[in-house]
């Protein structure tokens, strides 16, 4: 099996290089593992002694912050590896001063696992949520390197609990403990025998509540508010979009719509902006503006959301009414504002949870999306009471990072 999955990564390598032509993000892709080894060697000697924390991407980035910078205050002589398998993680955090050193993980061939642990040689390696790679596990394994994972999902439908993966089920074997995120994680792995499993809960609740105490100021957004109710509309895709465009464009109730969508390419920016009736600026149009003056404000940069819902009377948190995967709702949350959701948020646990508690609202469709919007627009107890639970489902979820140090 291990020689059929390795030939499997390396034609998988070999037509990622032809996608690459015509696929920006692909190209990235590719083009970031070139000089991995090359930066490793330079950047890690022999005698360093460090600690590997992987990351899939951006979202289980900040998932994994708040124990990448408690690890990071205990052992203060390790160099911090991080590692992505994403470009949309990479490019935006490579800058990032929680590591020492932070690459793209090559793909997960016996040779590059081999090679990049004999680069790093961690004394401590983490992954954060998932992504099982067999080959740097194995290698780890035979290292016999402390391998955890934190902030851990697991769901039936994967191929751990399937009858025919096995093969997966013994990458598993690397781990030295299971830090998931709740009891019905640790019941699966328990029935196909792993008793090293804690239940920590999600480390994300504690990296959103840091954000309560920076300033999320932001002058502009302030001039545009102008102390009218405002709508966030954050991280939404064109699908998300299709469902809002006529509510903003027709509701008569006086509010404000911020609109950040997860995409800010120059052409389906201006396709949304060329959408909308009302009166609209972009970001980058800002420059002697009067912001006061105008009913919709596209954010067509990035970074910046987070302070963006500090500002928000309700949100939107796009992803719900696609494929792609619901967005960060936690973070509008811990601001205590009621959140609006599409119907497909089923493997989030979060948003599941917060559903249930009736912080969350999931529609199905665009007549529930605007009956929804005016009902919160028009009932400002019903908008207290939404974002009452919302930051209070924060705060009931916080603490994972310290169980998970403590049990290390």
């Amino acid at each position: 099996m291990f020689f059929l999955y390795n030939l499997l990564v390396i034609i998988t390598g070999f037509a990622l290089k032809a996608v690459a032509f015509f696929n920006p993000k692909m190209k990235l892709f590719v083009e970031g593992r070139k000089n991995v080894f090359k930066t490793l060697g330079n950047k890690i000697q022999p005698k360093d002694k460090t600690i590997w924390f992987h990351s899939a991407s951006l979202g289980e980035f900040e998932q994994g912050l708040p124990v990448m910078e408690k690890i990071r205050t205990l052992y203060p002589d390790h160099k911090i590896v991080l590692t992505f398998f994403s470009p949309s993680g990479y490019e935006v955090r490579k800058n990032s001063t929680v590591a020492d050193v932070i690459v793209y993980l090559p793909l997960d061939t016996k040779s590059n696992a081999e090679k990049f642990l004999k680069l790093v040689h961690p004394e401590m390696a983490f992954f954060i949520k998932y992504e099982y790679w067999p080959n740097y596990l194995n290698g780890l394994k035979e290292r016999s390197i402390p391998t955890y994972l934190f902030s851990g999902i697991f769901r039936k439908d994967q191929v751990f609990f399937k009858w025919y993966g096995g093969f997966y089920r013994k990458a598993l074997t690397a781990f030295k403990q299971f830090f998931v995120q709740n009891e019905s994680s640790k019941l699966l792995l328990q029935e196909i025998g792993f008793n090293n499993v804690k239940v920590s809960g999600d480390t994300r609740f504690d990296r959103v509540l840091k954000i309560l105490e920076r300033d999320n100021s932001l002058d502009f957004i302030e001039k545009f508010k102008n102390n009218q109710l405002t709508i966030v509309c954050g991280s939404t895709w064109p699908k998300d979009e299709v469902q809002l465009l006529d509510f903003i464009n027709t509701n008569s109730f006086g509010v404000k719509f911020i609109i950040a969508p997860h995409n800010v390419k120059p052409e389906q920016i201006s396709e949304l902006k060329n959408s909308i009736s009302k009166k609209t600026i972009l970001f980058s149009e800002l420059k002697n503006k009067n912001l006061a003056d105008y009913d919709v404000f596209i954010i067509d940069t990035i970074g910046i959301l987070t302070k963006i819902y500090s500002y928000a009377d309700i949100a939107y948190v796009g992803g719900g009414f696609g494929t792609s995967g619901l967005h960060n709702i936690l973070e509008p949350a811990t601001f205590g504002i009621p959140i609006v959701i599409g119907p497909n948020y089923q493997k989030f646990s979060e948003a599941v949870a917060l559903v249930n508690m009736g912080g969350c609202i999931s529609v199905k469709n665009k007549k529930e999306l605007e009956e929804t919007l005016s009902l919160l627009i028009q009932n400002e107890d019903e908008r207290f009471e939404k974002g009452h639970i919302s930051s209070t489902f924060v705060q009931m979820n916080k603490n994972a990072t310290e169980i998970i140090l403590k049990n290390l």
